[in-house]
């Protein structure tokens, strides 16, 4: 077989090659173009996943943290208490009249059955002196009609009178014995009344109010403002204290508070807990807790408004947290914690009493944890987050108060 190189006719002597440079160059020229569309495109897609992971990390939220902090052994709860008098009584007319005199005024010291005013009643002495009159009648007629009746037992015993007439003798001298008693009960009953023409003082205190003068009509009754006179002992006084259910347990007999006044608020004084209501109010779920001090200087004023400072035992291991680390969630109050990873776990908390700015927490949570600072409504469980650092006061600037 020939070689098919050998039957190629060779070129005529004198002919140039063909110029293969174009070709090159269009061969360059594509590579570029193929360089920068592949450079290009890589490019788009480095920004692409830059922008991607610039994204997801804004999309983590920042949050700050606080770790539960330990509660003090003990709590000082300050509440507002109303001071009374140990005892305090308005005194009312017993009996109507005008008003004849009166001994005592506001702010007299009164002993108790001390005169403090006569009342005039001249209608109550004449029906005194027909009380007397008619029991005076009732005594006569009833010893007439017992006489009357002794006569006629004695008849019947020799048999000069019927049976009848002597029972009619006899019943007509009971009758005369109840009408001599209804006689007397009602002379009674105006003499008392004749006796609470003077108004007198029921226990030993001090007048703190005078609402009559001389010659004012009074009316016997107790109706809305009618009082005469309002007598108060203070030699020892009660204050009254609406104590908030979550509290209510820490509050017995005995347990010592103390006391400041605004009228002296350098001064601090000591009462106890005398007695408590053991039941809630319904409305305001709240344990009226009654406190006594003694008085006897006279130096602290019923009707008083007083700061009552209870000293409550905190319990053991108590924890307290931040009241803007709890989510109020239909599931119940819960905390945001996060872990080593700085992810997002929700623990329900039961919350115990709320000293405003921090709550007590009972149970659910431990002393370790990592409390999420503001978490927003949208944060559940394995969200991941970013956390960072409270930034400080500059140096010399004043904190918040």
């Amino acid at each position: 077989m020939s070689d098919p190189s050998l039957s190629r006719p060779s070129p005529p002597a004198g002919a140039r090659a063909p110029d293969l440079r174009p070709k090159r160059y269009a061969l360059i020229a594509l590579g570029l173009a193929l360089l920068l569309a592949v450079w290009g495109i890589a490019s788009r897609l480095i920004a692409r996943a830059g922008l991607e992971g610039e994204a997801a990390s804004a999309a983590i939220a920042t949050v700050t943290t606080v770790k539960p902090s330990q509660g003090p052994a003990s709590n000082t709860l300050v509440l507002p208490g109303s001071v009374q008098a140990y005892y305090e009584a308005p005194i009312y007319a017993r009996t109507s009249g005008y008003l004849k005199a009166w001994y005592t005024d506001i702010g007299t010291t009164v002993r108790k059955g001390q005169l403090l005013a006569e009342i005039d009643a001249p209608e109550v002495d004449q029906q005194l002196r027909q009380a007397q009159a008619d029991l005076a009648t009732a005594q006569a007629n009833y010893e007439l009609a017992r006489t009357t009746n002794e006569r006629w037992q004695g008849l019947l015993a020799t048999e000069s009178v019927s049976q009848q007439d002597a029972d009619q003798r006899a019943g007509d001298a009971a009758a005369k014995a109840a009408a001599r008693q209804s006689a007397a009960a009602n002379l009674a009953r105006l003499a008392d009344l004749e006796s609470f023409k003077r108004v007198v003082a029921p226990f030993d205190g001090v007048v703190t109010q005078r609402n009559t003068d001389v010659g004012a009509l009074i009316n016997a009754g107790q109706s809305p403002g009618s009082a005469l006179f309002r007598v108060a002992d203070t030699h020892r006084l009660r204050i009254y204290v609406s104590v908030p259910q979550a509290y209510a347990a820490a509050i017995e007999p005995g347990l010592t508070a103390g006391l400041v006044f605004a009228d002296r608020p350098a001064q601090r004084y000591s009462a106890s807990v005398a007695s408590t209501a053991r039941a809630l109010d319904a409305t305001s779920r709240t344990l009226q807790v009654e406190l006594q001090i003694d008085n006897a200087a006279g130096e602290l004023l019923p009707g008083s408004y007083a700061q009552v400072h209870f000293t409550l035992s905190a319990g053991a291991n108590t924890l307290r947290v931040p009241v803007n680390t709890v989510l109020f969630r239909a599931q119940g109050l819960q905390v945001a914690t996060l872990d080593p990873a700085h992810r997002v776990h929700l623990k329900p908390i039961t919350e115990g009493r709320d000293f405003g700015t921090e709550i007590e927490v009972l149970t659910g949570l431990d002393a370790a944890d990592i409390l999420v600072v503001n978490p927003p409504d949208s944060i559940s469980e394995g969200t991941a987050v970013r956390v960072v650092q409270p930034r400080s006061p500059p140096h010399g600037a004043a904190g918040p108060s």
